[in-house]
């Protein structure tokens, strides 16, 4: 016995003093399910070039999926009961990230240009409830646990101790429809040592289950959804992680997501340059990058991508583990994945009842000039956009115009220099960005 308390005693020590983070434990996810399930690794990419020829269907290009959201806010103490505000400010940098619409996309290198792609993905907070009653889309459950993390989480992989924050008997809040919602928990999932709280964990989510570039059964039995701290929720949260100099931009849930819709990490959750993720145009690497790095002068692995031929390490992609700063593209790839996965695993998520959101819409084609602008601007749609709100960098409502007919101005007089987002639509569903000087 004192061995083993002797042993774990040191294991704590190392955690403890290393403080080393893991950004994503939706692999470790993975390893549980094959633990729970013999025959995880036999499908293991079966029919994964139909979701791909899914997602590279040219008429889906021509649409835009709107995804339901409920964001449960599960918390011990008053700091861990995030605001609407935090809660609104996330849903809008996923919003941005999801239609290439962030403003840092201009640091992407150029050799990634040609690859870079948008999948036009919409979130929106629900207006009704299962039960058809009206909702914030944002639920709020005290708990009595201070942690849904446990050390055995972190040395085995074992996830039964993280799942409770998606049950209420077990001190967290059941999901809603599953087939019908994008659950997303937000909760303490941080280790506490001697008395010493270390955040050990940001985030994971279950993959759709069965999807051809992940193992089959995936998702062993667990809650679907996504996971996150309350630590990185939202650019502006009021107790963000500030451990080893990380800085919050909320792209940790931009990347849970993205698991959640079928990529996986950038690099294959390996350390060679055999095992990829499954995408033809991510350039492949060894290892994953640090979390607080940006590190432009990685290329560890030759790549043969279409025309290009070798590209560097891709630190800017959101399913790296590069720091949030860093991040700011997905490739048209991994767009053509994800659409796939709206196209099959996940179609009723955006292909069910109306009152929930669910539903692909029809863009609207939109023009703007003169952007950049240095005062006002004129738009002109390919019908009219019913709905026009001009919001700016924090999500904050600058302009908005009521019923806005096929060509409308737009003044941006008063307002400072930089860039601005304008949702259109029945459901402001669509945007377009404009640059003020």
């Amino acid at each position: 016995m004192k061995q083993i308390v002797l042993s774990l005693s040191l294991i704590l020590s190392g955690l403890s003093f290393s403080q080393n983070i893991v950004k994503c434990f939706s692999h470790e996810a993975i390893n549980y399910s094959a633990q729970q399930d013999a025959t995880f690794m036999e499908r293991y990419e079966q029919q994964f070039q139909e979701a791909k020829q899914r997602g590279a269907n040219g008429s889906l290009a021509k649409t835009e999926y709107v995804i339901p959201v409920v964001v449960h806010v599960v918390y011990n103490k008053p700091s861990e009961n995030l605001p609407d505000s935090v809660i609104n400010n996330q849903i809008r940098i996923l919003n941005e990230d999801y239609s290439r619409m962030n403003a840092d996309t201009v640091n992407l290198r150029s050799e990634f240009h040609p690859i870079a792609g948008s999948p036009k993905i919409r979130f929106v907070l629900v207006s009704r409830d299962p039960e058809g009653n009206y909702t914030s889309g944002i639920t709020r459950t005290q708990t009595s646990l201070t942690s849904f993390m446990d050390i055995m989480a972190m040395i085995t992989g074992d996830m039964s101790s993280l799942e409770r924050i998606k049950s209420t008997a077990n001190g967290g809040i059941d999901p809603w429809d599953q087939s019908k919602y994008l659950n997303i928990w937000v909760g303490n999932i941080s280790l506490n040592l001697g008395g010493q709280e270390m955040t050990a964990l940001l985030g994971y989510a279950t993959p759709p289950a069965n999807l051809p570039n992940w193992p089959a059964n995936s998702t062993g039995g667990m809650s679907d959804g996504v996971v996150i701290s309350h630590k990185v929720f939202g650019s502006n949260n009021p107790d963000p992680l500030t451990e080893q100099g990380y800085v919050v931009r909320g792209r940790t849930v931009t990347h849970e997501v993205g698991h959640y819709l079928g990529l996986r990490h950038i690099w294959g959750d390996a350390t060679n340059c055999t095992e990829d993720d499954g995408v033809d145009d991510t350039p492949n690497a060894t290892d994953k990058s640090e979390s607080m790095s940006c590190d432009l002068t990685k290329n560890t692995c030759t790549d043969n991508i279409g025309t290009i031929g070798d590209l560097p390490d891709m630190v800017e992609n959101f399913m790296d583990y590069s720091a949030e700063t860093c991040q700011n593209s997905f490739t048209k790839g991994q767009a053509d994945l994800m659409i796939g996965v709206l196209q099959g695993p996940r179609y009723d998520l955006v292909n069910d009842n109306e009152h929930l959101t669910a539903k692909v819409i029809d863009a609207i084609t939109v023009s703007a000039y003169p952007n950049p602008t240095t005062d006002s601007f004129t738009m002109t749609f390919s019908k009219n956009p019913e709905n026009l709100t001009v919001y700016d960098l924090n999500g904050k409502i600058v302009r908005t115009i009521e019923n806005p007919h096929t060509t409308i101005n737009v003044d941006l007089n008063g307002l400072q220099a930089g860039v601005y987002t304008v949702k259109f639509g029945t459901q402001l569903q669509n945007s377009h960005k404009i640059v003020k000087l």
